[in-house]
């Protein structure tokens, strides 16, 4: 833990999640906060006014009158969904920049991040029929602890890209050798510190883990399926031919409903395309 906290610090003062996202995740975790809570936390970020408002006038959306208060914006999204929608852009804003090398792309892992957060709200809404919104929060952030080794160590984060290979070691014990942690470890210390539910912590900390006591409806369950899914559909986070494989509950789960998830990942690159097309990227 000491060595994540370091690097988490160290990562702290190059780049961060923006505080409103920090103040959304309290207004969430808040039963009594209100529309009028959020509206005046938003207000105060000019740009996130715009983002929000061009959004919710998208084709994504599809809606049929133009929205132009930020009230109204919320209420048609959700206090849950406004809050993924602020991370996700705070996100996409760590990886814009370039990695000045030819074996990591930033980019690669901007778009593995946001098809996970997608896929994870879709196994959760079609296979499951639950709320998907913390699924989308569980995919989009997984990954985050990879964002603090670059920013934080940018030369053995590189190194650890070159020394992954298909027959080689994994990432976590490649990330042990050379951070003395790993990238899930450092994303649970994250997520606990912007008051993530636990479960969305844990299934971060835990998504390389071969627990064979994960229930498939759990975030964690859901988060490898969708890291699973992924790689079939080639959506890597650093590179391609990386073997994963999933324990045999969740491997079972899948195979017991093959028909539903084929057409989930049928429907995923569109879904991502669209997600693409609303955040410019």
């Amino acid at each position: 833990m000491p060595t994540a906290v370091a690097l988490i610090e160290k990562f702290k003062k190059i780049r961060t999640l923006p505080h409103i996202v920090t103040r959304l995740v309290q207004l969430v975790n808040d039963e009594e906060s209100t529309l009028q809570d959020f509206e005046e936390v938003i207000r105060l970020d000019p740009a996130l006014v715009a983002r929000l408002l061009t959004l919710v006038n998208s084709s994504y959306f599809g809606l049929t009158r133009k929205v132009d208060s930020i009230s109204r914006a919320v209420a048609l999204l959700g206090m849950k969904n406004l809050h993924n929608i602020a991370v996700t852009d705070a996100i996409q804003g760590m990886l814009r920049s370039s990695s000045g090398s030819t074996e990591f792309s930033p980019q690669r892992l901007w778009l593995h991040s946001a098809a996970s957060g997608i896929c994870c709200k879709m196994i959760a809404e079609r296979i499951f029929t639950i709320n998907g919104d913390d699924a989308y929060l569980c995919g989009i952030l997984h990954d985050i602890g990879l964002i603090v080794e670059m920013e934080a160590d940018l030369e053995k984060f590189l190194c650890m890209i070159d020394q992954l290979q298909p027959d080689g070691a994994s990432i976590i014990e490649i990330e042990q050798d050379l951070f003395h942690t790993d990238h899930g470890e450092i994303g649970y210390i994250l997520a606990r510190e912007w008051r993530i539910p636990d479960t969305i912590a844990e299934a971060i900390r835990d998504h390389h883990q071969n627990n064979r006591e994960i229930a498939p409806q759990s975030p964690t369950g859901i988060l490898q399926m969708s890291e699973y899914i992924l790689q079939q559909l080639s959506f890597p986070a650093i590179k391609e031919g990386l073997p994963l494989s999933l324990v045999p509950a969740l491997a079972a789960h899948i195979q017991d409903n093959v028909e539903e998830y084929r057409v989930l990942a049928e429907d995923l690159p569109e879904e991502l395309e669209k997600t693409q097309k609303m955040y410019g990227g």
